[in-house]
């Protein structure tokens, strides 16, 4: 009888405890207004995304790295099926008309960091409001940084799998690496072999936190080497930019400014030099992530020129931007361009362009890293405690299209090869990521070329209530955004479905490790050691 009692209490209870934990987890209704009003589905809440198996859009430019041509391209259930001109469909299909437009892959973030926890505080855009404003401005996938959960590779990742619960599109995971031990080194086999995870980043900067010394990264670059991932660095100076902070506070000098005159270009040149000595010693491949000034861009280049492979990424605030912002009277309007390493000045930018424009940086990603205006006063009185990053996920694919396409510097396969189809070659996900091809992914844009465009912190999807592109007019502007198959950007409105995304696993030895093996077999037999040597005794 008590068990049954027991028994008759838990049916009862059990339903009213599942809708109370489901009433706790979903958003607020002033979030749910919020997100409703800009167009972002809740599931039942709001608007969900298009719900049609079946697309075919007709008579657009279709656009690949290294190909266009006038074509029809063809959707089921998440997949390009076919690319060629006039296909016929029945009445069951969805059909968008692209003509006189381009369709091209949706773009790749190789950058961000969204429900980041940093100083003291945790980046506004979570895994839904920030991959939202992806979508909204034509980008379909990224890839986020785990941060150890004290030197955990584990901890850390099951951290952002909880995190990336809300996920609205796909997204991949690089993994930083913070120290260095026995079951680091055996938690990166975890993280490569079972986990989908191919890259490491090491931090140069950002001493008594996250910055590792020389002996750690030469281990780290070994690791990586021997598992197929790429090895990834944030470089400037730690030790200098420590150094350069004590200076400035000397000086009195402790507004937003003193961050950039804290740590100048050439400790950013003299990190990459050295990250890139190093991997090429270890001869292993590199990869330099948020490339800001000319220093840097130089390094990269020769080592290029010289044969080694590194790559370059410049973000969308270094190619466009420059410092003077930092030098605002308004502290918030200054502190919203505070990030590492800096914006640079005038004539940084240019360069920067001009090297993408020459291939000598690959891809373009954002560091997408938002606090709004109340996070950012934490530093009002200090510039080192101004949450370091800013906003791009959603601007990036607008800004580059005006700034690159617009002006003549790149062609529009270029562009995609910039915003999408390298990165995923670099990540070993081509061509099912990058490609509007047959078999790949339904990640796909619609841009009018004729289109224009505004940006604003008024009108954008992320949380944050600034903006460092505010105001930014240009040409070109995406209309449709396809994510998974579903029409999720369309007429100006957003309907996403928390949920919905997918993580992506990459596999290692992406096409940077062809030639490996063969380096090191010639490298080993240039020695001409060890010398054979007759002892004699006397």
């Amino acid at each position: 009888m008590r068990l049954s009692m027991d028994s008759g209490l838990h049916q009862l209870l059990f339903p009213l405890l599942s809708l109370l934990l489901l009433l706790f987890a979903l958003p607020s209704t002033s979030e749910l207004g919020q997100f409703c009003n800009s167009g972002i589905g809740y599931g039942d809440f709001a608007c969900e995304a298009s719900s049609s198996s079946k697309l075919l859009i007709k008579g657009g430019t279709v656009v690949n790295a290294h190909h266009m041509e006038i074509a029809d391209v063809y959707v089921k259930d998440g997949i390009i099926v076919a690319v060629s001109p006039n296909i016929k469909v029945g009445d069951d299909v969805t059909v968008l008309d692209a003509s006189g437009k381009f369709v091209m892959p949706g773009g790749i973030d190789p950058h961000t960091h969204l429900a980041m926890e940093f100083m003291g505080t945790e980046t506004i855009d979570d895994f839904f409001s920030g991959q939202a404003a992806a979508l909204a401005g034509g980008t379909t996938m990224h890839i986020d940084f785990v941060i150890p959960v004290n030197g955990s590779l584990t901890a850390g990742l099951e951290a952002y799998e909880k995190k990336s619960g809300k996920s609205c599109m796909d997204y991949g995971f690089h993994m930083a690496i913070t120290k260095w031990d026995e079951i680091v080194s055996q938690e990166m086999e975890i993280m490569v072999q079972e986990k989908g995870i191919n890259s490491f980043k090491f931090f140069l900067a950002y001493k008594g936190s996250l910055m590792i010394n020389d002996e750690l990264l030469l281990q780290g670059f070994k690791k990586c080497k021997s598992l197929g991932a790429l090895a990834m660095v944030h470089a400037e100076n730690g030790d200098a930019v420590y150094e350069g902070q004590k200076r400035m506070k000397e000086l009195g000098i402790t507004g937003p400014e003193g961050h950039s005159l804290s740590r100048p270009p050439v400790l950013e040149g003299e990190a990459t030099a050295r990250a890139i000595r190093l991997a090429a010693f270890v001869n292993t491949p590199l990869y330099v992530v948020h490339v800001m000034s000319i220093d840097a861009m130089e390094e990269i280049s020769k080592a290029r020129k010289s044969g080694l492979k590194v790559i370059g990424e410049p973000v969308v605030s270094g190619l466009v931007l420059n410092e003077s912002w930092l030098w605002d009277p308004d502290f918030i309007t200054a502190a919203k361009y505070v990030m590492s390493p800096p914006i640079r000045a005038a004539g940084h930018d240019r360069a920067l362009q001009a090297a993408l424009s020459m291939g000598i940086l690959q891809l373009v990603g954002t560091d997408h890293c938002t606090f709004n205006s109340t996070q950012k006063a934490l530093g009002i009185d200090d510039f080192q405690k101004i949450p370091n990053g800013v906003n791009g996920i959603e601007e990036r694919m607008h800004v580059l299209w005006d700034t690159m396409v617009e002006s003549g510097q790149i062609s529009v396969t270029d562009y995609v090869r910039l915003t999408s189809a390298e990165c995923a070659r670099i990540f070993n996900i081509y061509p099912r990521k990058g490609a509007i091809r047959a078999g790949s992914d339904a990640d796909i844009i619609i841009l009018n070329p004729n289109s224009s465009f505004e940006i604003s912190a008024k009108s954008h999807h992320s949380k944050s209530d600034t903006n460092v592109y505010e105001g930014w007019r240009g040409k070109g502007k995406v209309e449709v955004t396809i994510s998974g198959g579903r029409v999720v950007w369309q007429n100006d409105e957003l309907k996403v479905v928390p949920g919905s995304g997918k993580y992506i696993e990459m596999p290692p030895f992406s096409y940077l490790f062809n030639g490996i093996e063969k380096a090191d077999a010639k490298y080993l037999s240039s020695l001409k050691a060890p010398v054979k040597r007759l002892r004699t005794t006397t």
